[in-house]
């Protein structure tokens, strides 16, 4: 099946053309600045960081990091296409997007704080444990997908 996807026309597009691959990869990168920018500076947020920066914001951002997502997804697929019997069985590869569907559960789990906190008098609400465990654990999460794609490169 993954040898079928990769003598698709796209697949060997992507693969062949001096600027699909080096392309797809801009979108990629940028797609992963926006979603893990934004939630990086959420969880830092949360982690008590910038006291002055009210949390509502991150509630109007949702759309930016799906956005950022789709991109990271679309681009991803496009990238994985062209080198998938590799890429299916590459430790670094699947421990990318390991830490990204982890690190998309996070931020689901920490999105209906950040909206009560939208509608309500903001930070105060944010201050506990749990929001403390999962923004560490959302940065520690991003920063794992973002080591193991860069990994992706280098170890075969």
């Amino acid at each position: 099946m993954l040898v079928t996807l990769e003598s698709t026309a796209v697949a060997r597009w992507v693969g062949e053309s001096l600027y699909a691959y080096p392309s797809l990869l801009a979108c990629h990168i940028v797609g992963l600045a926006v979603v893990v920018g934004l939630f990086s500076m959420r969880d830092l947020k949360l982690l008590g960081l910038f006291p002055d920066l009210d949390v509502r914001v991150f509630a109007s951002l949702n759309r930016l990091a799906l956005a950022g997502f789709a991109i990271n997804a679309i681009s991803g697929l496009l990238l994985f296409s062209s080198q998938a019997s590799y890429l299916a069985t590459s430790i670094p590869f699947l421990t990318k997007i390991a830490c990204i569907t982890a690190g998309m559960t996070v931020a689901y789990l920490l999105r209906p704080s950040v909206l009560v906190a939208a509608s309500s008098t903001g930070s105060q609400q944010l201050k506990n444990s749990r929001h403390t465990v999962l923004a560490a654990l959302s940065l520690a999460i991003w920063s794992g997908a973002i080591i193991a794609g860069r990994l992706i490169a280098y170890i075969f």
